[in-house]
């Protein structure tokens, strides 16, 4: 019976070896009976290459992180229903087992609404026209396929064996994100939903824990955690769950027509640092690789084909310094101090007006404390034991044995890293014109009024074409006096370009606070028939809002005509024709054979400054392995294409607005507190993946919208210095 119970014994220990547990208490996770203070990094698969993945975890690895987080996207999984994509960059199980294979844990956040300011918070458009649907809330349509994708997840995954209740990494699962402002605005059917997705969520036996962000009332066993720049005050709505802090902001996003956010790594630290001496116990970055918003990904509508972030490792792959090295010293301190932490809760005693101390001490002699100084422009020195300590204005200082301070979040070690784009090429280019659309042609569609942009493309493409005729009697009394008629358009967003008879009469755009716009300028019109054709661009779908299905896109009108003999002429009744992206979409022009289909000009005749114009250029690979990218300055909006790939959308005619006077780390950090680039293009560099050029032969294709001169595009090889 002894010998029985000792192979029984094995048995166990050789399984649990495999088959590890996940749970928690009110200190931390617990993995394999183990409590943990876990570090996480937010990658997002999608917004890099699968070459640059391994180099991107192993970076995060050696960055002192534990954990890769990521949001699961549900349009770029399953693009048409029931048609799903795990290729390329979305192979989401070899990028689960790439963090796995370099011995880090990952939290899989499946949503699927994930915000990310991605194209319409991760959901597909088709969704947005599935009978009788609306989002995020107690609808049958909605809670059918989102449990259905959730679903296909989870058992793909099983499927792989990558939960850790399978041997897997996976320790957590996010079901939902950021609901609880959303709940509170749709009241009783939002929270019906929230409990619905939460039991969903379990029933899908993971294994592991799950959790929903910025959800104060999530239903036992579901772990509420926090989000922002700050959350060392959050406390989980039960007393036997974990304090966990899902996202901290490493710095904010980018828009087009705004400045380039930054946080500097001091005020980074020193949240971080007080989350943990007020008992946090798992904190993820966000991002910790923001990456690129390749193709036309990026949601808003405004953002930036960019998503740097400000995060540790840029949006290149490099290291960003000082943030990466001194966040890895802050967490070298933390996990010094991970014995005490998890086993005790700490006291608190005051060290002055400003300063405090947090005192980890557990019965076996472990000792912690956390030394802070809240005043934001003074500093301190404060007496604690039998020693005194110096604290920094703004800073928290670490001694993982209650005595020898290891790490201060506000004195900052590493030297401070500068990009630096240097110019590897330039090129020769071709251009092509593209054609200004007309009306009642046989490649249009014609209806009477005016319609939503994305219920016609589906958005298959930024550009939508209205067209109509305007007649114009001989008797107008304008073709004498010379005094022109007033166009007005009133469009939900979020660009248009105007033309009468083929010309461009005009261009406006709105911004990411406002991105209504009004077109409205005195027009050249002749008697007789005069063609309108106006291009509505659409610049990325919402990715938040409450019902943000229901909000719209395109030329909705009014469309006027102002100081005609009849006073004003509405034309939103008007018999319109409406043509679905540009010819040069059609024909494929950013591909090799499609670009071979059109007669492209060269040398002198090359299109400058012309609008819709599309270019295109050859070239070899730079030697080396630095990440590239191309100086678009001169450029004013379109998209940009390598070897078919789409690149994104460049805007950098779009300049920064605002003020980027010079940043104090002390004080509470908000987006608006410390910006950069103010006065310049708001995104000038473009990142040109490697992995997607060959040695020779790369066709580089730009479609232009506005008019630019491509003789002042480069490649640039970015290195850090």
């Amino acid at each position: 019976m002894l010998k029985m119970s000792k192979i029984m014994v094995v048995f166990l220990w050789v399984c649990s070896s495999v088959m590890a547990s996940v749970t928690y208490d009110h200190k931390a996770i617990i993995i394999n009976g183990r409590r943990r203070i876990l570090i996480s990094g937010s990658i997002h698969y999608p917004r890099s290459t699968p070459q640059m993945w391994p180099d991107l975890i192993q970076k995060a690895k050696d960055g002192g992180l534990d954990v890769i987080d990521t949001y699961v996207f549900w349009n770029g999984h399953e693009p048409s229903p029931g048609h799903y994509n795990f290729e390329d960059r979305y192979d989401l199980v070899r990028f689960v087992k790439l963090v796995q294979q370099a011995g880090l844990y990952v939290h899989l956040r499946i949503g699927p609404y994930v915000c990310a300011e991605w194209n319409f918070g991760g959901f597909p458009v088709w969704l947005k026209y599935v009978p009788g649907i609306a989002f995020r809330t107690d609808n049958g349509p909605f809670k059918a396929a989102m449990q259905k994708f959730t679903e296909k997840i989870v058992g793909v995954m099983k499927g792989e064996k990558l939960y850790e209740s399978q041997g897997g990494p996976i320790i957590l699962s996010q079901i939902e994100n950021e609901y609880g402002p959303v709940e509170w605005e749709i009241g009783a059917p939002g929270k019906s939903y929230s409990k619905w997705a939460a039991q969903m969520a379990l029933d899908l036996d993971t294994g592991v824990p799950w959790v929903m962000c910025k959800q104060d009332d999530a239903p036992d066993p579901v772990i509420d955690t926090c989000n922002g720049f700050y959350c060392e005050n959050f406390k989980p709505n039960q007393v036997y769950k974990p304090k966990m802090w899902t996202e901290a902001w490493t710095g904010w996003f980018t828009e087009f027509g705004g400045p380039a956010p930054y946080r500097p790594v001091e005020d980074m630290a020193y949240s971080v640092a007080r989350f943990i001496q007020n008992g946090g116990s798992f904190i993820n970055y966000y991002m910790y690789h923001g990456g690129t918003n390749f193709g036309r990904t990026a949601g808003g509508p405004f953002i930036a084909t960019s998503y740097d972030y400000d995060a540790p490792i840029d949006e290149y792959g490099l290291l960003r310094e000082p943030k990466w090295s001194h966040l890895r010293d802050l967490h070298k301190a933390i996990k010094l101090c991970e014995p005490a932490l998890v086993s005790v809760d700490p006291t608190v005693s005051s060290l002055g007006s400003n300063q405090e101390a947090h005192v980890f001490k557990t019965r076996s002699g472990s000792c912690a404390a956390f030394l802070a100084n809240y005043d934001a422009s003074s500093s301190a020195t404060v007496t604690f034991g039998n020693n005194q300590y110096d604290l920094p204005p703004w800073s928290v200082s670490i001694l993982p044995d209650c005595k020898s301070a290891v790490f201060n979040t506000a004195k900052v070690g590493a030297p401070t890293s500068q990009p630096k784009m240097t110019p590897v090429s330039s090129f020769s280019w071709l251009s092509y014109n593209e054609e200004t659309a007309s009306a009642y042609t046989e490649d249009t569609t014609t209806m009477a009024g005016l319609v939503e942009q994305i219920s016609v493309t589906r958005d298959s493409t930024d550009y939508l074409w209205y067209m109509t005729d305007i007649r114009i009697d001989p008797n107008e009394g304008f073709l004498k006096s010379g005094q022109w008629p007033l166009l007005t358009v009133f469009s939900a967003g979020h660009a248009l370009h105007v033309f009468i008879n083929g010309q461009l009469s005009g261009t406006t755009y709105g911004g990411a606070e406002n991105y209504k716009l009004t077109f409205s300028k005195y027009v050249n019109l002749r008697a007789g028939i005069n063609k309108l054709s106006i291009l509505s661009v659409a610049v990325g779908l919402p990715n938040g809002g409450l019902h943000y299905e229901t909000w719209n896109t395109g030329i909705l009108g009014p469309v006027t005509l102002k100081g005609l003999n009849e006073d004003t002429r509405d034309m939103s009744g008007y018999k319109w024709s409406y043509k679905i992206g540009l010819k040069g979409e059609a024909l494929n022009l950013h591909t090799a054979s499609g670009s071979s289909s059109v007669e492209w000009v060269a040398g002198s005749l090359v299109a400058q400054k012309q609008p819709l114009t599309w270019y295109k250029t050859t070239f070899d690979s730079p030697e080396g392995n630095e990440p590239l990218a191309l100086d678009m300055s001169s450029m004013g909006k379109g998209q940009i294409w390598i070897n078919g790939q789409s690149i994104g959308r460049h805007w950098p005619a779009y300049t920064a607005r605002g003020s980027c006077g010079k940043c104090n780390y002390g004080g509470i950090f908000n987006e608006k507190k410390c910006h950069s680039n103010c006065g310049e293009p708001s995104q000038r560099w473009y990142h040109i993946p490697r992995a997607w050029l060959k040695s020779s032969g790369n066709m580089l294709v730009i479609f232009e919208e506005w008019g630019g001169n491509p003789e002042g595009i480069s490649l640039v090889k970015r290195s850090i210095s």
